[in-house]
């Protein structure tokens, strides 16, 4: 499974999944990482330019191009929420510590 993780400096999950500096993508099969991307998204600068609308729409085109299946994150808002359900994308919510343990978390 595909896991999109929202991660801060320090390798912890970033609580602002929608305003995350970095993300991570891990293959994750049977509890262990099979590999492991980072990319710097900017989202927290991001976020606030255009509508909500265009961000949802920024967040969703980076979940297709990565073929995410899951999302491994302390907290999303409603909109995003039915965002993700449209797209079949499973969301893990009330995680922390952690971004390589929430993703096995998450499978």
């Amino acid at each position: 499974m595909r896991v999109y993780v929202p991660g801060s400096a320090d390798g912890q999950v970033d609580p602002r999944w929608g305003r995350a500096e970095c993300v991570a993508v891990a293959n994750v099969t049977a509890g262990a990482i099979r590999g492991w991307q980072e990319f710097t998204v900017g989202w927290e600068t991001l976020h606030d330019q255009g509508t909500e609308g265009a961000h949802h729409a920024r967040v969703a085109r980076f979940l297709r191009e990565n073929q995410v299946q899951g999302i491994a994150v302390h907290h999303i808002g409603p909109g995003m929420q039915r965002m993700l359900a449209s797209m079949s994308i499973r969301a893990v919510t009330g995680l922390g510590g952690d971004t390589r343990s929430a993703a096995r978390a998450a499978e």
